[in-house]
Parts: structure tokens; C-alpha cells; sequence
């Protein structure tokens, strides 16, 4: 197949009207094409097109695709600030738990993970951390002072939430296992479900990549005792950062209570099936 050729602004303008795209002003859908790409933007009009033909449903605007698009656009803000508190503090509780039982440095040895571990892909990785930090000062300071030795609790601070999964998936079951439980209350695989949605989350957040009306690939296992049942829609990821956050007055204040005020500000042009909300979405993310 031959690649499309590029369009210029008023053609794509004129494909979408084509398409029964209700535009009300030309001048601001091709300003708004000019700052988010196209197929960027194309993303958003998955749950109002037939798959038949590829045209809109009756009446879908393009103010309504641009305000869900701005909501998205906030949501992954509100997420992004929620996630690195998590991330923060799952690298306390892991660098904690590791060089109590093991010293500053038992990353280093290899006998300190399970049998599926590769030990020299793990350091290299390791050595990349350091690399890509190596103009910071607390680099320069271990380099200098301490002969390139790093321990845990600081070398941890430059590990992404991807590594910190890597470094945790390929620890003894029995060291999971302790962390899971004095972390959160649960066993390991579902710890190991939650790193696997977090690092997804986070990645698409920082990568501007839409979650509305998005189906993950990684769905959260639920503690024993939880009655609610995860989709792979967006709510049940929201649902395990819930459980996830350290602090139930900060997560209320600083996480639902501005999410609720963004449902309110794009109650118009949203719809709560598309990501999955419930009915009572707002008590069950609320601590009482």
C-alpha cells in the first residue's frame, strides 16, 4: 500500500465535514489542527463513527471532540502529580525493605533475585540509570567520594517506574511477597498486576497518549475483600491508584476532589460509559 499524502489543513477540515462532522466555524477547527495533529486528534472520534463507513453519528461536533480531547488533556495532568506520589513512595518502601535485608548494595549480587533474572542485563540497565544522571551532583558526589558505588536508597531515586518493576518482578517470591504485604496489605501478584498498569498509566500520561474511550492491556488484580470487578476501561485504573496511594486525606483532597470538578466542568460533551464510570464513581474513590 502507498502511504497518504499529507493534507493541508482546509483539506482535513473538508474530509471531516465530508465525514458529517458538524463544524460551526471553519477558521476554528483549522486553528485548533494547526496546534494537535490530525491523527492525534483522529483518536477521539472512535465512539462516534460507524465502523461501516467511517461517518460520524448524527450531530457530533467538533466542539464536542475538542472539549473531550481538553479533557483528557487535563486528566493525564491530574494523573501524572498522583502517580509520582506513588512512585515515590513505592521506591521508599522497596529501598527500605532491600538494604535492610540485603545492605546498601545486595542489588549488585546476582544470588539476591529468583531463577528468571538476568543479572547482567539487569546492571546494564543499571549502568544506564547512572549514565543518563551523570551531570547531576549526587552522581558526581558517589563517582568522586565513593568510587562509583551506589547504594540502594539513592540509585533507586533514578529508576523509572518501569525499572522499579523490573527490579521488583525479579526478587525472590518470598521478598514480593514482604513487600506486598507490609506496603499495601496484599500478596504479590497482585502488587505485580498493579506495577504492570501503573507503568502503563504512567507512560501513556507522559507520552500525551488518550485514555478516553481506551481499552488497557494490563487489568488490576483486586485484593481479598474488594467487591468491585476491574474492566479495562479507564475507572478500574483510577480505582487501583486509589488503593495504591499512601494517603487516604491527601488522595481525597488532591485527587478526587479535582476530578469531580472536572466531570462537572465537561459533564456535557463526556460520556461516563465511554471510561467506564459508575453511577456512585465519586463514593467509590472516596475514603470515608
Amino acid at each position: 500500500m502507498q502511504l497518504k499524502k499529507s493534507k493541508t489543513y482546509k483539506e482535513q477540515v473538508e474530509i471531516l465535514k465530508k465525514k458529517g462532522l458538524v463544524v460551526g466555524n471553519d477558521g476554528d477547527i483549522v486553528n485548533f489542527l494547526n496546534h494537535v495533529n490530525y491523527y492525534r486528534f483522529s483518536g477521539y472520534f472512535l465512539p462516534f463513527i460507524f465502523q461501516s463507513d467511517k461517518k460520524f453519528h448524527d450531530k457530533t461536533s467538533f466542539e464536542k471532540l475538542k472539549n473531550i480531547y481538553y479533557f483528557d488533556s487535563e486528566l493525564r495532568k491530574l494523573l501524572m502529580g498522583t502517580i509520582d506520589e506513588v512512585e515515590i513512595y513505592l521506591k521508599s518502601q522497596i529501598s527500605y525493605y532491600h538494604s535492610q535485608k540485603y545492605g546498601a548494595e545486595g542489588y549488585t549480587d546476582g544470588v539476591n533475585y529468583n531463577v528468571k533474572h538476568n543479572h547482567s542485563a539487569f546492571m546494564q540497565r543499571v549502568s544506564s540509570c547512572i549514565a543518563e544522571n551523570q551531570r547531576t551532583l549526587v552522581v558526581k558526589h558517589h563517582m568522586n567520594n565513593y568510587g562509583g558505588h551506589f547504594p540502594i536508597w539513592v540509585l533507586i531515586e533514578y529508576f523509572s517506574i518501569g525499572m522499579l518493576s523490573y527490579f521488583y518482578r525479579d526478587l525472590p517470591n518470598n521478598d514480593k511477597a514482604a513487600i506486598a504485604k507490609d506496603t499495601y496489605g496484599v500478596n504479590y501478584q497482585v502488587l505485580d498486576s498493579w506495577f504492570r498498569c501503573i507503568t502503563d498509566l504512567r507512560n501513556k500520561c507522559a507520552h500525551y497518549s488518550r485514555l478516553y474511550y481506551w481499552i488497557f492491556t494490563a487489568l488490576p488484580r483486586m485484593p481479598q475483600g474488594e467487591t468491585y470487578i476491574p474492566t479495562r476501561r479507564l475507572f478500574a485504573q483510577l480505582y487501583m491508584l486509589k488503593l495504591m496511594y499512601p494517603d487516604q486525606k491527601r488522595w481525597n483532597d488532591n485527587f478526587v476532589k479535582p476530578l469531580s470538578k472536572l466531570m462537572r466542568k465537561y459533564k456535557d460533551d463526556i460520556d461516563k460509559a465511554h471510561i467506564d464510570f459508575p453511577y456512585k464513581w465519586k463514593s467509590m474513590l472516596t475514603y470515608k
